[in-house]
C-alpha cells in the first residue's frame, strides 16, 4: 500500500525570501520527502516559475516559522 502524501499548504501564510538575489514564495511542504515547493518571483518581466527545493536548502528564520514537527 502506498504512503498517503502528506502535504502542509503555507500559501495563506504569504512567507517570502531572498536568497542569491532571487526573490521566492512558499507554496507548500511535503511532509514525506521533506521538500518545499517555491514560487520565483522576477520583478521586471512578473515571470513566475515553481520549483522544489530541499528543507534544508531554506534560511534559518523561514525554517522556524514553519516548523514541520
Amino acid at each position: 500500500m502506498a504512503k498517503k502524501k502528506e502535504t502542509l499548504n503555507l500559501l495563506d501564510k504569504n512567507i517570502q525570501f531572498s536568497q542569491n538575489q532571487q526573490h521566492f514564495q512558499l507554496l507548500s511542504l511535503n511532509l514525506n520527502s521533506m521538500n518545499v515547493e517555491v514560487i520565483e518571483i522576477v520583478e521586471e518581466g512578473k515571470k513566475k516559475k515553481v520549483r522544489k527545493m530541499p528543507f534544508g536548502h531554506l534560511p534559518k528564520e523561514i525554517k522556524k516559522l514553519i516548523r514541520p514537527i
